[in-house]
């Protein structure tokens, strides 16, 4: 009995002096850190003017940084704009490149009416030579959106204009019987009105 409250003894001191020297280390280090702070605060107010001169090479790397960035920005405006001028200028040119072949072919019909040939079979080339023309114009005029109003199409007033209208047995009221003139689109928006007879 009496040796266990010796060694109980041993212990609970064995323990206080564990504790003690941790609230002794935990001090130290909290002694640590304020004399470090310390000395930070005391080297930073000792030095004002390495933070001042700190601050300078700070301010002119931001305003190098600045101009760069707005030099870039003005650079790429002006681009921009020189494109955008292009694109405008240059809109039709696919448009004037294909209409090119279609001068060529209407050139070479004149050319074959001064041939050594008969009045028919004159006649007879340059009727060929303009229905190829035509044919060239128009597959130059779809590529590029351009497509003739079709007069089998049912009356629309948005793409029709109504110049007459007659009686007619066979087409129902408000249908198109002829057609003076054909319309055009240019994709879905009408560049001229068809010009057409309407049944009463």
């Amino acid at each position: 009995m009496y040796n266990t409250l010796i060694l109980l003894k041993k212990e609970r001191e064995n323990i206080m002096s564990d504790k003690n020297m941790e609230n002794e280390n935990l001090q130290n280090n909290e002694d640590l850190e304020n004399s470090n702070a310390s000395e930070e605060e005391t080297q930073t107010e000792a030095n004002p003017e390495d933070e001042f001169e700190l601050l300078k090479k700070e301010l002119k790397e931001l305003k190098d940084k600045y101009a760069r960035v707005h030099a870039d920005f003005d650079n790429i405006k002006k681009r921009l704009e020189r494109e955008k001028y292009t694109a405008v200028e240059y809109a039709n040119e696919k448009f004037a490149k294909d209409m090119i072949p279609v001068v060529d072919s209407l050139e070479m019909a004149l050319q074959s009416a001064n041939a050594d040939a008969s009045p028919e079979e004159l006649i007879e080339k340059l009727k060929e030579g303009i229905e190829l023309t035509l044919k060239q114009f128009t597959t130059a005029l779809e590529k590029h959106g351009v497509t003739m109003v079709s007069h089998e199409e049912p009356f629309d007033p948005n793409i029709h204009n109504a110049v007459q209208s007659v009686d007619h047995d066979e087409i129902e009221s408000g249908q198109i019987v002829q057609t003076f003139q054909r319309g055009y689109k240019y994709k879905n928006r009408p560049l001229r009105e068809a010009m057409v007879v309407v049944a009463n």
